[in-house]
């Protein structure tokens, strides 16, 4: 197996015409995630997580920079680097079984070759007794099992995660929280991780790479060395609020310079 990164931006900036007017959104990014790391990108909002996490799906290209993902440059999406968006996107005429094989349907991959998979991911997510139901049938919870269900058959080598629980309520966020750190530990795939939560950051990840207020840079990227498997208890541990008041006096300091973007006009 190579030691070299799976996921690399070097020197990575992008910018966006608006009204006429070039807006830089990302400006000189430079990222290093191993493999099976679960690495988190936090920051104010507008900052360009969910820009940075495109270019890395190959939904979008940097201005300047490089993205590549396993020593190849990025220039298009893939089936080996798998999005789950914030709301799941379910087929709603599709029942829970029909949403997550669809993936493997369309590859034209023999349900024989898959139903063990199939099976076992569904008991992992806690779906089981859930598979003749439609997306209009499930709360948000449960729609947000079957997107990472969905993903997890297709067994990508990358899952890039853009805040997928950020439309839940607290208490079901946690529940999520928990199942993700669950099913990383059994199947250890390599995570990018957008979110604006502090706490969800620490608790989940390995690295958490905190951005600067719009142009985004990375203002400082701190390892979470925290012992695996984790639990929500470990959130109240002294070392954990330790990394909290860090990565929150940093965060702060940059979502007020957002706060003073925002009233500039474009």
């Amino acid at each position: 197996m190579s030691d070299r990164p799976v996921i690399e931006l070097a020197d990575v900036s992008k910018t966006f015409d608006k009204a006429g007017r070039s807006v830089e959104a990302l400006q000189g990014v430079s990222v290093v995630i191993a493999r099976n790391e679960f690495a988190a990108i936090l920051g104010p909002s507008g900052c360009g997580k969910s820009t940075l996490l495109n270019m890395v799906a190959g939904f979008d290209a940097p201005t300047r920079g490089a993205v590549r993902f396993d020593g190849e440059p990025v220039t298009t999406p893939s089936p080996r680097r798998a999005v789950v968006f914030q709301e799941p996107a379910l087929f709603p005429w599709y029942t829970v079984l029909d949403n997550i094989t669809f993936g493997l349907k369309t590859r034209g991959i023999a349900p024989t070759a898959y139903r063990g998979r199939v099976e076992a991911i569904i008991e992992q997510v806690g779906l089981q007794g859930f598979e003749s139901h439609y997306p209009a049938e499930l709360s948000g919870g449960m729609k947000q099992r079957v997107g990472i269900a969905r993903v997890l058959v297709m067994e990508p080598d990358v899952l890039l995660m853009d805040e997928p629980f950020g439309s839940l309520d607290a208490q079901t966020r946690s529940v999520m929280q928990e199942l993700l750190l669950s099913v990383w530990e059994r199947h250890q795939q390599t995570v990018l991780f957008v979110t604006h939560d502090i706490e969800e950051a620490l608790l989940l990840a390995d690295s958490v790479s905190v951005m600067t207020a719009r142009p985004g840079r990375i203002k400082k990227r701190l390892a979470v060395e925290l012992p695996r498997p984790r639990a929500l208890e470990v959130t109240t541990s002294p070392f954990f609020n330790e990394l909290k008041r860090e990565v929150l006096a940093l965060i702060r300091e940059e979502s007020v310079k957002a706060a003073v973007e925002r009233t500039r006009p474009l």
